[in-house]
């Protein structure tokens, strides 16, 4: 069945108009003149949507958007607007509704904006949904998810846990490596024995040696007492390499040694220690490349790859965004005691449709960002990070601000730049020929607005 709307207008040849185009798109219409005859009609019908104008005679547009929002919250509201009038229809979107439309207007843009509207009201059915499978899961270990693949690398951190096998977690940045890790210990028979982490990519090469395998006093320059290792301090329990492909080549080999006979030696000691580690490793590069270019050992990496898990970006779970974004939403909402946190329209698509680069620590940040700037109540398109931003809102912000034209000109060029690295993998050549641009000239305007390669600020 097709969807119902109610059109509210009292110029009888735009209400008419309407209700013949979209008749003819194959909606349910009933019009009216006036907004107490528009609140008679709701209720004693359900409409999907109703579109009202601004100025009505008896009931004016705003008191009618505030009525449906009070008693018919699944009715969703677009609202017509002179050009003189956008401030208060931004002000109607704040107050509730969906989007606004200015005056004149085509079909093509009225039927835009209503399937839209349409095409969000069915996101928020699917996050309801999907928050109610969160709420029964509860996650798993901080592990926030709804799609069948992550439901895969839960069953098998579940399968994996209570056995000593080495794991390697593999996955770009961001992705959450060291939430499966802490999930791994977490249920795993050593679970209440040490956990050691190490990050290799936050070592220099020349503390590396004595930060994993401790030292004597005396052992060298400023080691005025005995000090235990990583490996000493985690033993009988968990040692977690995060960023493994990060460790110095000359390490590697003496990793492996240990790995291999369970004991080791402090620097500037002669006694043999042994221990009982059960290891965890993680990295964001791909070590079958560093192999090839001798950077990371061959042996190392069989000896290490054991039970392999691939946590894939995020931008190819995107199922799993809106329960990520709801998680993220209550942790920051009690964090900075901002509570009935809600997400405009606009902004809810930016980070549904956004690619995320980063991942899930992206749009982590860009909530906790979201969070902090709100203070209506509502996270708007103007709180997310510039490269969030969809077109739409560059227009509404050239209107209601009244930036300069060269400035709207910039802001516009600036995002479509980024948008183009993004999806092109922040590859220049591919960008510049999406752009119909010399590489050349994409250099110079990224240089210009300050963009890097991934597509944010430089």
């Amino acid at each position: 069945m097709k969807e119902k709307i109610l059109i509210v207008e009292d110029d009888p040849a735009m209400r008419l108009g309407m209700s013949h185009f979209l008749g003819s798109c194959g909606y349910y219409i009933k019009s009216c003149d006036d907004g107490l005859k528009a609140m008679s009609i709701l209720d004693s019908e359900f409409f999907d949507i109703a579109i009202i104008d601004l100025r009505l005679p008896g009931v004016d547009g705003l008191s009618l958007l505030k009525h449906i929002k009070n008693r018919y919250l699944q009715t969703g509201v677009i609202i017509i607007t002179a050009f003189a009038e956008v401030k208060t229809a931004v002000q109607a979107i704040k107050d509730g509704a969906f989007d606004y439309i200015a005056k004149p207007f085509t079909n093509e843009e009225l039927i835009l904006v209503i399937e839209r509207l349409l095409k969000f009201r069915n996101l928020e059915m699917e996050v309801q949904h999907l928050s109610e499978m969160v709420k029964k899961k509860e996650g798993f270990e901080g592990l926030i998810y709804a799609t069948p693949v992550m439901k895969e690398i839960i069953d098998k951190i579940e399968a994996v846990s209570k056995t000593d096998v080495p794991i390697l977690i593999q996955g770009e940045s961001g992705t959450g490596k060291e939430l499966v890790a802490n999930a791994i210990q977490m249920h795993s028979l050593r679970k209440n024995m040490p956990y050691i982490k190490i990050n290799c990519a936050a070592i220099p090469e020349t503390l590396f040696e004595s930060e994993l395998f401790g030292y004597e006093r005396g052992a060298f320059t400023g080691a005025i007492e005995t000090k235990k290792g990583k490996f000493e301090l985690a033993n009988r329990g968990t040692l977690f390499f995060d960023e493994i492909g990060d460790m110095p080549l000359a390490l590697q080999a003496k990793l492996l040694r240990v790995i291999e006979d369970g004991i080791i030696y402090r620097l500037g000691g002669k006694e043999p220690i042994q221990i009982n580690i059960r290891y965890i490793y993680a990295t964001s590069k791909n070590l079958k490349e560093l192999i090839k270019s001798e950077k990371f050992r061959e042996d190392l990496f069989y000896r290490i790859n054991v039970m392999p898990i691939f946590i894939p970006p995020l931008r190819e779970r995107k199922e799993d965004i809106p329960a990520l974004i709801e998680n993220f939403l209550n942790i920051f909402s009690e964090k900075y005691s901002k509570q009935n946190i809600t997400i405009s329209s606009l902004a809810y698509e930016a980070l549904l449709s956004y690619d995320y680069p980063g991942n899930v620590r992206e749009l982590k940040h860009a909530i906790e960002r979201a969070v902090l700037l709100s203070s209506d109540g509502v996270i708007d398109v103007k709180h997310l990070p510039d490269e969030f931003l969809p077109v739409k809102a560059f227009q509404n912000d050239c209107i209601v601000n009244k930036i300069t034209l060269k400035e709207c000109l910039e802001s516009f060029e600036k995002n479509l730049i980024i948008k183009a690295l993004q999806e092109c993998g922040g590859k220049k050549i591919e960008a510049a020929k999406k752009l119909g641009i010399s590489r050349k000239a994409l250099w110079e305007k990224m240089k210009a607005y300050g963009i890097d390669s991934g597509g944010g600020g430089i």
